[in-house]
């Protein structure tokens, strides 16, 4: 089968190659997906970096984190899958895969695709959806009547956030780009602040939760809009907890998303109920996959880049 493979970390221009390899082998609790398309994330170019790796890759890598695709087999034990069914994924970190034709799931890890959806719609959402979702309810308990404030609303997690929060009954604020004011509007923000014309932290104050998915000098910034007893969530870097707690008297947690089959079929249901829709913004095919992690490396994407792996 065909797959972007690396063999050693670095660049992605330099070491992501599209090549054959074989169809993985699946275990009594997996199942083989033909994959249809494949979202790409940040964190599949760190991962070809090595950033999240303590050594060189043993074997050729199969790269990409999220999928949709069709059922082609079922090992012995699988309960909740058949041949020919429609399913979509974040698969286990630790094994990656999703850049190829073929990969092997573990049953958990997988829900029925939306039928609503296209599989390159699909497959931009499992991972972002599910880091909205647990940043927003596992990390800070964002309810009805919670207000929150949401970096990079036009991003892929900050997308999915902006409709998540907006379903669990929250007051949502975000920031985006001159360009993108109105589609963060249109997936139901209250109010959406141009972070390229206005200062957020001059505009807005006593918000109950802040989700970060810039880092840096807005994490920074972001502190001093909290009320007292808030929450900053960050999904790209690391607060000071002990440091904030002491200035601000805020809550600072950073965490990683797990994969969870029964949280991305609740996620499936809210797509379904037009709850939650994605946003795709371009599309490469297979034989494309350096171009794709390089283009989501550039930073400033409306929405989700897809590769399209059968079309």
């Amino acid at each position: 089968m065909k797959a972007a493979v690396i063999n050693q970390y670095g660049q992605v221009r330099d070491v992501v190659r599209v090549t054959d390899v074989p169809v993985p082998a699946i275990g009594p609790r997996d199942v083989l997906i033909e994959v249809r398309a494949a979202g790409v994330n940040p964190v599949d170019h760190l991962i070809v970096k090595g950033f999240l790796s303590t050594g060189e890759p043993s074997r050729p890598l199969v790269i990409g984190n999220e999928l949709a695709g069709v059922v082609t087999q079922v090992g012995a034990e699988v309960t909740r899958f058949a041949v020919g069914d429609e399913v979509f994924s974040r698969v286990d970190p630790r094994v990656g895969g999703a850049f190829a034709e073929y990969v092997a799931v573990d049953e958990s890890l997988i829900a029925a695709k939306p039928s609503r959806l296209t599989f390159e719609e699909a497959a931009s959402l499992p991972l972002v959806a599910l880091t909205a979702l647990q940043a927003l309810t596992e990390q800070a308990d964002v309810r009805s009547g919670t207000r929150v404030l949401i970096h990079g609303g036009a991003g892929g997690v900050g997308s999915a956030a902006v409709q998540i929060a907006k379903q669990l009954g929250a007051e949502v604020v975000a920031t985006a780009g001159s360009g993108s004011v109105e589609l963060v509007r249109e997936l139901g923000a209250d109010r959406v602040i141009d972070y390229r014309t206005q200062k957020f932290e001059e505009v807005v104050s006593d918000v109950d939760v802040v989700l970060d998915t810039i880092g840096g000098e807005t994490q920074e910034r972001s502190f001093g809009v909290l009320k007292s007893g808030g929450t900053l969530v960050s999904i790209v870097a690391v607060p000071d907890a002990e440091i904030k707690k002491a200035r601000w008297n805020v809550e600072a947690r950073s965490f990683f998303m797990r994969p969870q089959g029964e949280q991305l079929a609740h996620l499936a249901g809210l797509v379904e109920s037009g709850q939650l829709r994605p946003i795709v913004e371009t599309v490469f095919p297979l034989d494309e996959a350096s171009e794709a992690l390089q283009k989501v490396e550039r930073g400033g994407a409306r929405g989700k880049t897809v590769i399209s792996v059968r079309r």
